[in-house]
């Protein structure tokens, strides 16, 4: 079914999926400002319909693989946002106990690869996960999202051309936002257009409007279904535009005015908003509800982060190695690991 044609719930629900995002992320920006998060968050402000787009197809049995500006894809993949405001707070309570923030944090419960700071590296092990699902003959989906940026390293073509001579059920999402940090796409390749490269591993490449959460609802729902019936691989690219800066703390001056406000017009949410009023009378009081219930959820989620604890400092050499069925211990102490080994003997 078009995303046009599907009933009143399930598109208020891609809409509150994307106000959740950006609110969420709102969030974020306060209490990065008031000096609560070390290190840097990376923002989607104007891409909220990509991940609302690409996981309302997803099962619980399948599997993203998103990047550092994915949040939205981190929650409504069913991540509890009280779990993930401790992990971007660098809480004990976060998926990794306080190790890092949500760039290298997933869950295998929820099916999410966690994010590394290579950009595109986890392409390939999406494509793995993706050719386990064919060898065991389940229909699950990998659907794995990178920058425009990423396609130019050569994980994502050794990923893609693993995935098209395998034809394994993998969904590419390419968020082409224009800038690779402060790179401008037309100097990042030669050629317009990431969905282009498809061809050439041997599956097809759709190019979508990423700011239209119907069009990005339609092109995935095309993806997933080859998926899932033994077609191969997808990949898809959502055309957008990074209205904050890369980070933060990245003022983006870079970015021209002109540009930034010609793509403030285009905003995701405002223009489905739009049609929504329009198709589905959708109006200011089922907005106001969805903005209460989202206030109370982050409420709750900023309080619990706030309140739940640091990691002790000795937790560090704790979960070091895979639990080896009780042969070998995952605690490692200070003292055992100055210890030196001799001949019969082991520290571990």
């Amino acid at each position: 079914m078009a995303a046009k044609d599907l009933p009143k719930d399930k598109l208020f629900n891609l809409y509150y999926n994307m106000l959740l995002t950006r609110q969420f992320e709102d969030r974020l920006s306060k209490l990065y400002r008031q000096g609560k998060i070390f290190g840097g968050i990376f923002l989607s402000t104007g891409q909220e319909a990509i991940p609302a787009g690409t996981c309302a197809h997803l099962r619980d049995d399948d599997v993203i693989s998103p990047i550092h500006r994915d949040l939205g894809a981190f929650l409504i993949k069913g991540m509890d946002p009280k779990i993930l405001m401790a992990q971007i707070l660098g809480k004990a309570t976060g998926p990794s106990k306080g190790r890092d923030s949500f760039l290298h944090a997933g869950s295998k419960k929820l099916g999410i690869i966690p994010p590394t700071s290579i950009l595109a590296s986890t392409i390939p092990i999406a494509a793995g996960v993706a050719f386990t699902f064919k060898l065991r003959g389940k229909d699950s989906v990998a659907v794995s999202y990178f920058g425009e940026g990423g396609s130019n390293r050569g994980d994502f073509h050794e990923g893609c051309n693993f995935a098209g001579i395998h034809k394994v059920p993998l969904v590419l999402i390419c968020e082409n936002n224009k800038y690779a940090y402060s790179t401008p796409v037309e100097k990042e390749m030669a050629i317009c257009c990431v969905s282009y490269r498809a061809e050439s591993y041997g599956f097809q490449g759709l190019l979508v409007d990423g700011n239209d959460v119907l069009a990005v609802y339609d092109a995935m729902q095309i993806a997933v279904e080859r998926a899932r019936a033994g077609g191969g691989p997808t990949l898809i690219e959502c055309m957008t535009y990074r209205i904050r800066g890369h980070s933060e703390h990245d003022e983006a001056k870079y970015q021209p005015e002109a540009e930034k406000q010609e793509w403030k017009k285009k905003d995701p949410i405002t223009r489905f908003k739009g049609f929504l009023t329009e198709k589905a009378g959708f109006g200011e009081s089922e907005e106001e509800e969805m903005l209460k219930r989202i206030s109370a959820i982050l409420d709750e989620a900023a309080q619990f982060a706030l309140d739940s604890p640091f990691p002790p400092g000795e937790s560090a050499l704790e979960d070091v190695f895979a639990p080896d069925e009780g042969v070998r211990s995952t605690h490692l102490t200070i003292e055992s690991r100055q210890k030196p080994v001799v001949s019969g003997e082991t520290n571990l």
